[in-house]
């Protein structure tokens, strides 16, 4: 599937459903390692980044059994064998960050490494947190490829910059309860902290208990062991934005089964931002559902919480009326791509008008949009953003839109069948 096509359609009003979560299968993945014995995941994602993790768990000594409806994961209880050649992260940033952290249990030296684009993130602040632990850790100009030389951790007042990725936070979270003594975060700016909750969530739900002092200070107590258990991943939040933002610029409604307004997962709260542009949101116990209004309107909104869901905002922008600028979001420019760049690019080529700072993206749509052959740069969220506009605008081609098997390997036949 080199490039795809979309076809404009009428207001949908359907049920769908999407995959389970990336970012719960890739945790529950790695809790569950850490536990001792036999743990099943059930509803959980098959897609490039979770086959990165798994691979990834495999090489240190994790035997992962798959079948289409759970996957059945032997722990070891953070007792990871030492690896003979480098762990390839592929594209996952998730993998890499996580592996890297486990890599500090491993008593031997661990190599992980990743596409070219991974390279170029980074991964120094995370280094630097382990060795405070007391590992060694050394990367490339900050960036992956990073070498970990592991054993035992000696916890006690760890300081983490998680300005840029808050999964460095997550990563150092995982692993604590196995350092001498307790471990106290400190992460001073952190962003995307809904998603270090869910990473707490889902420690918790294996067994270990983390206490949160403030808004950016974390501990966990030395002692504490992850407990094999059954474990159900919810339905992907950032997969679902898609298909919420298609009801908002077509008029339909679209209701996804299986996601709660109680998700932990940070863009299930992109039904809110909907809800502000004007559209009426229904909430239900399993469900949540989106019927677009007659007319858009332009909103301001921070968007820290839930940068990969400002993708799919900055499409629909460009059916509101009316100005949308999208605040506080600079981790964009270190993701899969700098997403702040292609999203200028792409936007223009619809008709938007758009300025970029360091932090914001500020959106006038066209009055008319125009159809373009859409860059994607290997980014699966810039090829599912602007499939969106496609339902709308004749004309809108993906280029290279495979790229879209990182989390959402059938997303382009699911959009069909509105």
């Amino acid at each position: 599937m080199p490039d795809h096509s979309l076809t404009p359609i009428s207001p949908p009003n359907l049920e769908v459903t999407v995959p389970g979560s990336r970012s719960l299968t890739n945790r529950a993945l790695v809790c569950a390692a850490l536990a001792e014995g036999a743990s099943t995941l059930r509803g959980w994602l098959r897609s490039d980044d979770t086959e990165a993790m798994i691979e990834g768990l495999g090489r240190l000594g994790v035997e992962i059994h798959q079948t289409p409806e759970e996957l059945r994961v032997q722990g070891v209880g953070g007792q990871f064998a030492i690896p003979l050649h480098p762990i390839d992260c592929n594209a996952s940033g998730t993998t890499m960050r996580f592996l890297a952290a486990c890599a500090a249990l491993v008593p031997g030296r661990v190599v992980l490494d990743g596409t070219p684009r991974m390279r170029e993130r980074p991964i120094q602040e995370l280094a630097d947190a382990l060795g405070s632990m007391g590992a060694r850790a050394t990367t490339v100009a900050g960036c992956p490829p990073i070498t970990v030389q592991g054993g035992s951790l000696r916890g006690g007042q760890i300081g983490i910059d998680a300005s840029r990725s808050s999964q460095f936070l997550s990563a150092l979270l995982m692993i604590a309860p196995f350092a001498e003594q307790t471990v106290e975060l400190a992460a001073g700016k952190l962003t995307s902290r809904l998603y270090v909750e869910m990473t707490t969530e889902v420690m918790a739900a294996f067994g270990i208990v983390t206490e949160v002092q403030d808004a950016n200070r974390f501990t966990v107590k030395s002692g504490q062991r992850y407990r094999a258990r059954s474990y159900s991943i919810e339905p992907d939040a950032s997969s679902a934005t898609y298909f919420f933002a298609a009801a908002a610029i077509t008029g339909g409604r679209i209701r996804v089964n299986g996601l709660t307004p109680a998700s932990c997962q940070a863009d299930a709260r992109f039904v809110e931002v909907l809800e502000r542009m004007g559209c009426g949101v229904e909430r239900g116990s399993h469900w949540l559902t989106v019927r677009g209004p007659r007319y858009l309107h332009g909103i301001d909104v921070d968007m820290n919480r839930m940068p990969d869901a400002a993708l799919t905002l900055a499409v629909t922008a460009c059916f509101a009326q009316g100005r949308t600028a999208i605040r506080n979001v600079p981790n964009l420019r270190i993701k899969e791509t700098d997403r702040m760049k292609a999203l200028k690019t792409e936007l223009e080529k619809l008709g938007a008008r758009v300025e970029t700072t360091e932090t914001d993206i500020i959106i006038d749509p066209p009055t008319e949009l125009a159809g373009a052959r859409i860059a994607t740069y290997d980014d699966h969220r810039i090829a599912m953003s602007f499939a969106i506009a496609g339902l709308r605008v004749p004309g809108i081609v993906i280029e290279d839109a495979e790229c879209v098997s990182k989390t959402f390997p059938d997303f382009f036949s699911r959009l069909e069948r509105l």
